[in-house]
């Protein structure tokens, strides 16, 4: 899951400073992100491709106006989209419920200008959710839902209307948690394919999720990309292995999983 993200150069800092190597600006940081935008995502696109990897992008919908080329190249390769917030510098907790409500309602509206396509997935920005956002998300006709780190399937989530699944995303599996930690890309690699051989040992007895979280401005820098596509030759040389979207694990479990949960919890209702 390659997180597409947008850093604003001089943003509110509201409740938490996204630049904190202050005073503003901070260039250095403001150039990374740029640079994992118009450079290392293009080698990631070229590892995907070689790999026929149709991948979820969680991404901030203003990447589309900001990068109109990566719209364009996202589009071309059918990639799914998990909404990531408008900007990854615009955090969302302790909005009111009607200000969150207008920010998700602002990336659903930007992915329809963009794609003429319903919104399917969401994950808050920099993982910044607050109480409302599930009933918010499902409000917003979302199908999928991955704040919640808690489990390695998907499961329902109880929300004032409509349905909402809750799909994994990883913390763990994930380049910019590993980088904070001085853990290179090698032991990374090392990471992904551990997690993947205990999950799919697991799966002979229930199907399960990997996530790979990934930031082109880490993970596509000249000195790590092999290992991204050491990782991914290691997962694809098994066989029932499922390389899926978002959007195609939430529909397979709402169709095959949901209906059996659901009447479960219903007969347990006095």
């Amino acid at each position: 899951m390659p997180n597409i993200e947008h850093y604003e150069y001089l943003p509110d800092k509201g409740v938490r400073d996204p630049w904190p190597r202050t005073p503003h600006p901070d260039v250095l940081g403001y150039g990374l992100r740029d640079y994992g935008n118009r450079i290392g995502l293009w080698r990631m696109f070229d590892v995907m491709d070689r790999y026929g990897i149709r991948c979820t992008a969680s991404l901030s919908l203003a990447v589309f106006d900001h990068y109109p080329e990566i719209l364009e190249a996202c589009e071309k390769r059918r990639w799914d989209v998990l909404a990531h917030g408008m900007y990854n510098t615009r955090y969302h907790w302790d909005l009111e419920e009607a200000a969150e409500r207008r920010e998700i309602e602002a990336c659903v509206a930007a992915y329809r200008r963009h794609t003429g396509r319903q919104l399917a997935g969401w994950f808050s920005p920099a993982a910044t959710f607050t109480m409302n956002t599930p009933d918010l998300v499902a409000e917003a006709g979302i199908k999928y839902y991955c704040d919640w780190f808690h489990d390695d399937q998907p499961f329902p989530i109880k929300v004032r209307s409509g349905k909402l699944i809750t799909i994994p995303y990883q913390m763990d599996i994930n380049d910019a948690m590993t980088w904070r930690h001085h853990i290179e890309a090698e032991d990374f690699a090392r990471m992904a394919t551990d997690h993947f051989d205990c999950l799919y040992r697991e799966a002979e007895a229930r199907p399960l999720v990997m996530c790979i979280a990934l930031h082109p401005y880490l993970m596509g820098q000249p000195h790590r990309i092999k290992y991204l596509d050491r990782a991914l030759n290691h997962i694809l040389s098994h066989e029932k292995v499922w390389v899926a979207t978002g959007e195609e694990i939430a529909d397979w479990y709402i169709a095959n999983a949901l209906p059996s949960i659901e009447a479960h919890l219903s007969a347990d209702v006095p």
